[in-house]
């Protein structure tokens, strides 16, 4: 049976190179040549002379330990793909480039921002072959630290970059299943733990009263109060056609597809909602023609200001929004569940939470004084 050995050789500032010994030899699935060695691309400290070094030891002869553990299967099964130089020098930066490219709507932009971020630690050119647990690791670090490459310079919060190491995961399934790499590295390494965080939403009195208040652009208005009164993520918003939207009065109903679950649903509108709607268009037509996410930024600070209300109103604020004040006037959590497209009720839970609070909040409203 063959044996796949993990060895050492010399290299400069008293430092070894740690490579696999392949015995017999292996066919190389490129050259069509046998060969014994896999250079693993990391090193030791052979005099280690910190901490810092003594812990960079420990972990790298853990990784490549494993590597030595996966090549053993790997050559049982006669499987000599990871000496490929076609799939160890392909650049997983052009992968991410792809898989972000793909990406509509607001999910479009929260993709580029992902890359924007991976590029400004990685570069433009990574290959495969160096994607491994401590780089996995290294890069969740660095996004912890908050980072901030943006216009403003504003440094990211943690659930940012959740999300952004969640997308760089989600990139990592797709090279281990494309079978660019031979590991696959989203089981390996742990997405980050994201925080709880305050979903804003509208009280009912602030929601009428953005609703009163005139602006300028009116596309973006009604799309926000579409989003109120039916819980629809920007995304589906933007790409609704008019096609989606059937039924007559007291019975609106839309068919579509979620673009953030892919879920086919079927969603009730009231007559209020689909009178936002205007003038029916053609089937194909988008319902809310021209809305861009580019422009909600200004937008929203602008009519938030002259509506008097300081919070911190995104356009996903408006489905927290509807998910809210439909707890609150009393329906079940159930139902609220199945109209926000949940998969699992779980996810709608979190909103319980702010109207215990609110609940809370109304208890100790009534004050007297006693003897």
């Amino acid at each position: 049976m063959a044996r796949v050995t993990l060895r050492k050789k010399k290299i400069t500032k008293d430092r070894s190179s740690l490579y696999l010994d392949f015995y017999p030899p292996i066919p190389h699935p490129d050259k069509g040549t046998l060969t014994r060695r896999e250079f693993l691309g990391i090193y030791l400290f052979d005099k280690p002379k910190s901490e810092l070094d003594r812990r960079h030891n420990k972990e790298t002869q853990k990784l490549a330990e494993h590597v030595r553990a996966t090549r053993q299967l790997e050559i049982q099964n006669h499987d000599y793909g990871f000496l490929s130089d076609e799939k160890r020098n392909g650049n997983f930066v052009e992968l991410f480039r792809g898989v972000a490219a793909q990406k509509m709507g607001s999910n479009s932009d929260n993709w580029n921002m992902a890359l924007r971020y991976f590029m400004e630690f990685a570069g433009t050119y990574l290959r495969y072959a160096d994607l491994n647990e401590v780089f996995c690791e290294d890069y969740k670090a660095y996004l912890l630290r908050g980072p901030a490459i943006g216009p403003r310079s504003q440094k990211i919060a943690v659930n940012t970059a959740v999300s952004y190491f969640g997308k760089f995961r989600n990139v990592l399934l797709k090279a281990y299943k494309s079978g660019f790499t031979n590991r696959n590295l989203y089981d390996l390494t742990p997405a980050i733990k994201d925080e709880e965080t305050h979903r804003e939403f509208l009280t009912i009195e602030e929601f009428q009263k953005l609703a009163a208040t005139p602006v300028s652009n009116d596309l973006i208005k009604k799309a926000a109060l579409f989003s109120g009164l039916t819980g629809l993520r920007f995304s589906d918003v933007q790409t609704l056609r008019w096609s989606e939207v059937r039924g007559e009065e007291g019975g609106y109903y839309i068919q579509f597809r979620q673009e953030k679950t892919a879920g086919a649903e079927v969603l009730p509108v009231s007559d209020l909602a689909c009178s936002l709607l205007g003038v029916r268009g053609e089937g194909p037509e988008k319902v809310f023609k021209g809305l861009k996410y580019s422009a909600l930024k200004v937008f929203f600070l602008k009519w938030l200001a002259k509506a008097g209300i300081s919070k911190n109103i995104t356009f996903h604020s408006f489905r927290h929004t509807y998910a809210t004040l439909q707890l609150a006037s009393g329906t079940d959590i159930f139902t609220v569940s199945k109209m926000l497209g949940h998969r699992h009720v779980k996810t709608t839970q979190i909103y319980t939470k702010v109207i215990d609070s609110k609940k809370r909040e109304a208890a100790n409203r009534i004050i007297i004084k006693l003897d």
